[in-house]
């Protein structure tokens, strides 16, 4: 498979898996996708959906078999991962401010991404042409994700806890996309979503995917004509073992650093090499909080 014949990353995967104190979270993953393609992780509740979104974008360490995204193969180079890949809509990971504009979101994200995304001459640059920059990414990343703002109720100006489902996702992937990523990894896409919004919402991830970027997705059942993979447990019961609610992770994934966007932006930590650590089992799609924590605080992202 070639990686570079698009902008975007071809994925495989082989027997891949991570395993935590509490056993699997998931194991076997295999997965053969080129540069552009519209990855659907699909999956029940609880089956290790977002572990591998995290996994395969550098933000949780594997710990059996091999994958390799684009040029990096994890668990080596996750920093440089994390820098050519996005997050959207991954619960306590790139929540957006309810308080907070949508425009108040994408300028300050379009500000993070000009001081830490760019150049030095860019920061150089007259205040005019910086404006006009910021403009023309605004823009850009709003026409991928298909967000309409003259159709919000008040605009720009609309704040995110007054959007609908369906906006409030395109507005995180926007952010996303902000970042120009090779990758964009998009968490519970189908959520709460009628036939129709899905079927939007999916269109839209096909075209972003056929402008060049790799779309990887959560789902719970992956839609036609995309690469489909599934984290349906195949292990043993006590390979897999329940736990009670009281017993999950009482925490949240890990957040960002600040100095970059706090909405699917890929982080920066440079702790690429060290032995993985033990890593969390639940994949509750709605209760994010209790997803992904454990390992992410132990390899030094908390």
């Amino acid at each position: 498979m070639h990686d570079h014949t698009a902008d975007g990353l071809g994925v495989t995967a082989r027997d891949f898996g991570l395993r935590g104190p509490r056993g699997w979270a998931f194991r076997g993953i295999g997965l053969d996708a080129e540069p552009g393609a519209l990855i659907a992780v699909e999956g029940p509740s609880g089956s290790g959906r977002t572990c591998l979104l995290l996994a395969l974008t550098g933000r949780m360490r594997p710990t059996e078999g091999t994958a390799r995204v684009g040029e990096f193969e994890p668990p080596r180079r996750m920093s440089a991962l994390r820098r050519v890949t996005a997050l959207a809509n991954v619960t306590g990971v790139t929540d957006l401010e309810p308080a907070l504009t949508v425009g108040e979101h994408l300028r300050e994200r379009a500000l993070l991404q000009r001081r830490f995304g760019g150049s030095l001459r860019g920061l150089l640059r007259p205040r005019a042409e910086r404006r006009a920059e910021a403009e023309r990414l605004i823009d850009a990343a709003l026409g991928a994700a298909g967000l309409d703002l003259a159709a919000l109720p008040k605009g720009d100006r609309t704040a995110v806890r007054d959007l609908e489902r369906p906006e409030e996702l395109r507005l995180s992937i926007a952010l996303a996309l902000m970042s120009r990523p090779r990758l964009l990894a998009v968490d519970d896409t189908d959520f709460k979503l009628s036939d129709s919004e899905r079927a939007s919402v999916w269109a839209r991830l096909r075209s972003i995917s056929e402008s060049g970027t790799t779309v990887l997705a959560v789902c719970s059942e992956a839609p036609e004509g995309a690469v489909a993979v599934s984290t349906r447990p195949s292990a043993k019961p006590s390979d897999r073992p329940s736990a009670k609610p009281s017993d999950r992770p009482s925490d949240r994934p890990f957040t960002e650093p600040s100095a970059e966007p706090s909405a699917g932006s890929p982080a920066t930590s440079t702790a690429d090499d060290e032995p993985a650590d033990d890593t969390p089992t639940t994949d509750e799609p709605h209760d994010q909080a209790k997803e992904a924590a454990d390992a992410l605080a132990e390899t030094g992202r908390s």
